[in-house]
């Protein structure tokens, strides 16, 4: 099946590439941070298995991402703008009735975007712990550190790994400093809002965005599955995808 891909001029008129596989009730996957809709949703399968269950899978490349744009200009990364462009996405769209997933970065977006009055039927929150979207200011520094330091970090350094996806990415440092200079942490009073069911879905060796279960605890209506792997490796996973299927079908 052939991927379709579209743009949606954002409100300011930056460029979101939006990238569809399949026909069916349309599900929003967000990516995560480096990242974009091939490597997290398509090249390991997950978006084709949404699709065989009868979904419609629409894999936005998040500004600064992918194939949207990666301007220079802090003018293009206001507070919250990837909240504001997953808006954005859903209105270009005319989506009135779909279901959200996310994945590290695209978790917290996803979770953001819920608070500010975004309303999916049903919210994936995979590669999310409560510190991630509670305490993420910490969690960002590290790898504005990693961005900073990029040409002198070597292996056995705590950011080698973020450092070596960032160069196998090819990402565009300029637009992605800014871009994390943008995000903000949310207050976990907040999360009361979340109230449509949820799915925090992570990795049986993942805490790096802290402890799913104190998310889930902290939701009024959510659930915890562990899946096979680490941050970086749980993406590569089959059952991460089996898991949304299983999900989002119920």
């Amino acid at each position: 099946m052939t991927v379709r891909t579209e743009t949606i001029t954002a409100r300011d008129g930056e460029r979101l590439a939006v990238h569809k596989l399949g026909e069916g009730r349309a599900v929003v996957l967000l990516h995560g941070l480096f990242s974009e809709a091939n490597t997290n949703w398509i090249r390991f399968g997950h978006a084709q298995r949404l699709v065989d269950a009868g979904f419609e899978a629409i894999m936005p490349d998040l500004r600064g991402h992918g194939s949207s744009s990666k301007s220079h200009s802090p003018a293009a990364y206001p507070h919250d703008v990837l909240v504001r462009d997953a808006f954005d996405v859903v209105s270009g769209l005319g989506l009135a009735d779909f279901d959200l997933v996310g994945f590290s970065l695209g978790s917290r977006t996803a979770a953001r975007a819920v608070i500010e009055g975004l309303r999916p039927r049903r919210l994936v929150l995979s590669g999310m712990g409560l510190q991630g979207l509670a305490g993420w200011s910490r969690r960002a520094a590290f790898f504005l550190d990693a961005i900073d330091r990029f040409d002198s970090v070597r292996h056995g350094d705590p950011a080698f790994f973020a450092v070596s996806f960032m160069k196998t990415q090819k990402v565009d440092r300029v637009a992605a400093r800014l871009l994390l200079q943008s995000v903000a942490d949310t207050d976990a009073a907040d999360l009361a809002k979340i109230t449509m069911p949820c799915l925090v879905l992570c990795g049986a060796q993942d805490r790096d965005n802290g402890d799913p279960q104190a998310l889930v605890d902290t939701l009024p209506d959510a659930r915890l599955v562990e899946i096979p792997g680490t941050h970086m490796s749980s993406v590569t996973e089959p059952a991460l995808g089996e898991e949304l299927v299983r999900f989002l079908s119920a």
